[in-house]
């Protein structure tokens, strides 16, 4: 150990639980630059760690403050401090409950949260320091009810951890009974009650009990301190610290709300902004995915080709390191527009019919930071799985649907790239559910083949019914020729694939995906001017069909997917 390399620090803080790690925060945030955390064994960390470096997994052997620093000797080596806070008698359970406990009830008290579900139950916590607030936080995270018997100073604690307590108690997800302590725990049938020593609170029924309370031990003196013997909490860390490196720093404030990304907060954020579950999360490949969503209220009725709003927050992690460009608050929703899509065919092979659906389907590409274009909403969208929240707009809506198919001998011709497939499949159950009989011709370009997520449906349609024909294009696959959706159409493909040719007094021609495919025009009265390069609209004008614009129902109609 003498010869082991020695680290060097200013403070020194031995547990990072929520005392260690509140100590360790107020003096980072003072300017305190060199703070280490020892996290030793089974002790649980709460919130997210302050900026200092956090040694996890090791012992504590021996700690010498004779010299001019503190010493401490560890099981991977000694550290020199000038100032060492030991946390460890916080965490320790207590010998023994010194509230009289019915034997009945005995193995619903414990001294740690861990052990026993606590999701939807009535739990009290008992306690004076850091241990008990920690304690109570995570019962709190894991879905409890919580009662918080605070029975020491408030003024004692570090900064962060008062302004957790503030911060839950002001959010409602706690109860603290300040300076409230039970004087007995009996049986009340299958539960328990907790009396109490203030008569202003009433008898509480609870399903478990946690003491908090920590261990006695001597305090410490000089440059070490113990934490949670008599008379030496938290608030005697900030005095010692302040004393060993420079009685000017500043004293660390309470915030009386909780940061936007800890995982109490988030939680709530969650709750107060999702409306919906993700029920099936598939993954055509990694970066393109099918997703269900079912809403809290059965909202689901549309009309293939309208689209719905998915959102999350800005609160949830991302998938990638990007940092977006301005900054977004972290409580901010984000939210984006995808075309419904479909299924087309259930469980049993049958045509689904959208009535009958309490979910909507979104066919949905992961977009990748590309330069200053840092996406916000997919790369959230990756982290999400089954049984995830996520919120869903109230409405759906959109122009672009079947209402100008009125002839079911019409023809019918669907031309997308990518994902904007999507509502081209729910047209396509539709027209096939309602039995239309001209012509369905659906035709995607995509970059490779595995980009075809619904390929394998369409080819049991294209089985089963004879008047539809799926046309996959691919770009960049290797050995395959080229083809885009403009090359479809300029090259004459469909008259073959249509049984009375492209006839532009029979057709209905819908086009959804990339605006450089679609290349719809502006208007000069009844002039177009159209974009470069030539899009599909201006190929289909130069064929006679009539595009749709404001004043005009044509048989070309369009949805600029991007």
């Amino acid at each position: 150990m003498a010869d082991a390399p020695v680290l060097t620090c200013e403070v020194l803080v031995v547990g990072a639980g929520l005392p260690g790690l509140a100590v360790a925060g107020d003096a980072r945030r003072a300017g305190v630059r060199d703070v280490i955390v020892i996290d030793v064994p089974e002790i649980r960390t709460v919130g997210d760690p302050p900026p200092v470096e956090i040694i996890g997994g090791i012992e504590v052997e021996r700690i010498d403050a004779s010299g001019d620093h503190v010493v401490v000797d560890t099981s991977d080596g000694p550290i020199r401090a000038r100032v060492a806070i030991d946390t460890r008698p916080l965490h320790a359970r207590a010998a023994e409950m010194a509230i009289p406990v019915a034997p009945e009830v005995a193995e619903y008290v414990h001294g740690t949260p861990d052990g026993f579900e606590v999701e939807d139950r009535d739990v009290l916590v008992v306690g004076g320091g850091e241990r008990a607030i920690s304690d109570a936080a995570q019962l709190v995270a894991d879905g409890a009810r919580v009662v918080l018997a605070f029975t020491g100073p408030f003024e004692g604690l570090a900064s962060a951890a008062r302004s957790l307590l503030a911060a839950l108690e002001h959010a409602g997800y706690l109860t603290v009974l300040w300076y409230s302590v039970p004087t007995e725990i009996v049986a009340l049938g299958d539960e328990m009650m907790a009396a109490f020593d203030d008569r202003r609170t009433p008898d509480l029924v609870f399903d478990h009990v946690v003491c908090a309370d920590p261990v006695e031990l001597e305090p410490g003196e000089g440059r070490v301190v113990v934490l949670g013997s008599p008379g030496f909490s938290t608030g005697e860390a900030w005095a010692a610290i302040s004393r060993g490196i420079d009685p000017a720093l500043p004293a660390p404030q309470v915030l009386d709300r909780i940061p936007a990304r800890h995982p109490i907060e988030v939680e709530r954020l969650r709750a107060q902004h999702y409306n919906a579950v993700i029920t099936s999360f598939d993954h055509a490949h990694g970066d393109l995915w099918v997703l269900r969503i079912r809403p809290d209220r059965p909202a689901t009725a549309h009309a293939a080709g309208q689209y719905a709003t998915l959102g999350l927050g800005a609160w949830e992690p991302r998938a990638d390191t990007a940092e977006e460009g301005r900054p977004v608050r972290a409580d901010k929703m984000i939210r984006r527009s995808y075309s419904i899509s479909s299924r087309i065919l259930d469980d049993r092979g049958w045509l689904v019919d959208p009535r009958d659906e309490d979910e909507i389907e979104l066919y949905v590409v992961h977009v990748r930071p590309d330069g200053d274009n840092i996406p916000q909403l997919t790369p959230r969208l990756a982290l999400k799985r089954p049984g995830d929240r996520v919120y869903l707009g109230p409405k759906v809506t959109g122009r672009y649907t079947l209402r100008p198919v009125r002839d079911p001998t019409d023809d019918v011709v669907l031309l997308g790239t990518g994902t904007g497939e999507a509502p081209h499949n729910a047209m396509t159950g539709e027209l096939l559910r309602r039995g239309h009989t001209g012509a369905i011709v659906h035709a995607v370009s995509v970059r490779y083949r595995d980009d075809l997520g619904y390929e394998a449906t369409h080819r049991v349609l294209e089985a089963r019914f004879p008047n539809y024909r799926y046309v996959p294009l691919v770009t960049r696959e290797e050995d395959t020729p080229k083809r885009y959706v403009q090359d479809l159409l300029r090259d004459g493909d469909l008259v073959e694939l249509l049984p009375h040719g492209f006839d532009p007094d029979r057709t209905h021609v819908f086009l959804c995906g990339n605006p450089a495919m679609i290349g719809p025009p502006t208007w000069d009265g009844d002039v177009p001017t159209f974009p470069e390069p030539v899009g599909a609209c201006e190929l289909l004008h130069e064929q006679g069909f009539t595009l749709d614009r404001r004043t005009v129902d044509g048989n070309v109609h369009f949805e600029e997917y991007w």
